[in-house]
């Protein structure tokens, strides 16, 4: 029975991986030139490092003036000290409390996306990016950003189409990765570097417009 039991969640668990990586992205559009800088914003409550961070936002949670902000903060401090689990429980709850297409709900949901692709869950980065894309005109982090995910999940062809729509937007700046510190200066090197294999790919074969 306990052996029963072990392979029926292992199917479950195997199901859920290949849903994640079956998640329909839409195809790219010609230009992206939206900055969208109410979603794309680190949320920062309270300055600080450590146990008296911690403190300082719970108490901010509790009687701050933006408790939902204080929340989000907690969230990515414990996703960085590894306490994932935490991180996601209260992620789950500023989303289920905030709307969508708010200010503020698609802040959470992009950091949320990135603190999740950071613990290498790329597929749960990209399920959180996706509905993004349509409370924007043409975000101009979702070419880069899609690129890099689907280059992760090997889903190369997507990221390489999702490439040229940066590269047709600005087309001096997303054809030399030396300009990617600039371009994106809250990326860790590593995402650069794989960036610039999507790069690499893309000038081997850039795709067609449409």
């Amino acid at each position: 029975m306990k052996f029963a039991k072990n392979m029926l969640l292992a199917t479950v668990l195997a199901s859920a991986v290949l849903s994640a990586h079956a998640q329909t992205v839409p195809k790219p559009k010609e230009f992206y030139f939206d900055e969208d800088k109410a979603a794309v914003r680190e949320i920062v409550v309270v300055q600080g490092e450590g146990e008296a961070l911690v403190q300082a936002l719970v108490r901010e949670r509790e009687r701050g003036r933006k408790p939902t902000e204080a929340t989000a903060q907690l969230a990515h401090v414990a996703f960085s000290e590894g306490r994932v689990d935490l991180g996601k429980q209260l992620y789950q709850v500023l989303l289920g409390s905030s709307d969508a297409n708010g200010n503020l709900g698609r802040a959470f949901r992009w950091n949320y996306g990135w603190d999740l692709y950071r613990n290498k869950e790329h597929a749960a980065a990209l399920e959180q990016w996706l509905p993004l894309l349509g409370t924007a005109g043409g975000p101009s982090w979702a070419p880069p950003t899609l690129a890099l995910v689907l280059w992760k999940l090997d889903r190369k062809a997507e990221a390489v189409a999702w490439y040229g729509a940066a590269v047709r937007t600005e087309p001096l700046l997303w054809t030399d990765a030396r300009n990617y510190g600039s371009l994106l200066p809250g990326w860790q090197q590593e995402d650069r570097d794989t960036l610039a294999e999507v790069l690499g790919a893309w000038q081997a074969n850039p795709p067609r417009w449409p």
